[in-house]
């Protein structure tokens, strides 16, 4: 878990990357941009909003022959060795995105890169570089006064509430390829941005192997017990199989099923499904790991917990109440009119 609240902005360079297919300029600045009081604030809550906002998910640098050979990787090394290399380095990470600027759809923009200090990462403080794209630019008016006249003028910038690209690579790890974060807003030149520029895979910890589990469950749901069941069935498998990761720190798989399974006759359903669809998910050997609570928090987010039937109507059920379901709501067959129907039992109606 990361905390970014009072993360302080050693140093900042601010280069400029076209795109280098269409002969867009190369723009490295000569020096490190002066931070001021005013401007920093504002820079950092642009840098690091969307981090808070973000689900983590972590990655490492990765290269087939030697992580020195990865130019991101490599650049990182040299400045938590030194900080006070960073703008030097700097320039050699905007010249290796610039080289990777090929695709037509990559558009330029200003590149920063910063040392960050006083970041906290699992409760431990830690040092950290961050490297931020600015891409998309909109219109703005700028108005000025004279001669009791106002005037307006038309120009363009960057919207300091959005930022199209950026990465927080943490000093820790190094031998694994340190842990990274990226955000991207601009999803049609993704790989450009994780493959491409930073050469980076998803790191295999506790948050990626909950979360993929849960995916891996939620799609078994969908798959397997909602034909076998019903939608009812579905939503309730998953109602059971988030809140036993909920409740537990450590995963037993033997444990998870027979507890979330009701069906018996689905266990050896779950087990061919992990068989043929676990290399999917990088599960197919995971049996026992610990759980990760920010991974269920973000995953019960996700999961939909409404029936919609073909009648115009919705029928919400309680992730924190599951028994609820199985007690007060009945599904059946009505021979007159040929339909499908619930029956829910209540006392009274709940006031909103």
């Amino acid at each position: 878990m990361i905390n970014l609240y009072n993360t302080h902005i050693a140093s900042l360079s601010i280069h400029r990357a076209g795109n280098k297919s269409k002969n867009e300029p190369l723009v490295l600045s000569s020096q490190p941009y002066h931070m001021d009081d005013e401007i920093t604030p504002l820079l950092k809550e642009f840098f690091l909003k969307p981090f808070r906002e973000k689900e983590e998910n972590y990655y490492q640098f990765v290269n087939e022959a030697d992580l020195d050979f990865s130019e991101v990787y490599a650049a990182a090394t040299a400045i938590f060795s030194d900080p006070e290399t960073i703008h030097e380095e700097s320039k050699k990470i905007t010249k290796h995105l610039y080289d990777q600027s090929t695709h037509p759809h990559i558009k330029d923009g200003e590149v920063y890169i910063a040392y960050l200090e006083n970041l906290q990462l699992d409760n431990v403080k830690v040092n950290a570089i961050g490297i931020f794209k600015s891409e998309l630019k909109q219109d703005f008016l700028q108005f000025s006064e004279k001669e009791n006249n106002v005037t307006a003028h038309l120009e363009r910038g960057v919207n300091l509430n959005k930022l199209d690209k950026g990465c927080i690579i943490f000093d820790v790890n190094k031998e694994e390829g340190y842990k990274v974060l990226s955000v991207d807003s601009n999803r049609y030149d993704a790989r450009y941005w994780l493959e491409g520029f930073l050469g980076v895979n998803a790191l295999e910890d506790d948050n990626f192997r909950t979360k993929k589990y849960l995916k891996f469950c939620q799609d078994f749901a969908k798959d397997v017990v909602l034909p076998a069941e019903d939608k009812k069935e579905e939503v309730l498998f998953m109602n059971r199989a988030v809140n036993h990761f909920a409740k537990n720190d450590l995963f037993n798989e033997s444990a998870f099923v027979n507890e979330v399974i009701d069906n018996p006759d689905l266990i050896p359903e779950f087990n061919q499904y992990k068989t043929e669809q676990g290399p999917k998910y990088k599960i197919e050997d995971l049996t026992s790991f610990p759980i990760a609570n920010t991974a269920v928090t973000a995953a019960r987010k996700k999961i939909k917990n409404v029936i919609n039937l073909d009648t115009n109507i919705q029928i919400k059920l309680d992730f924190i109440n599951p028994e609820s379901a199985d007690k007060f709501v009945e599904k059946g067959w009505d021979e007159e009119k040929q339909m499908y129907y619930y029956l829910i039992y209540f006392n009274k109606e709940q006031k909103t």
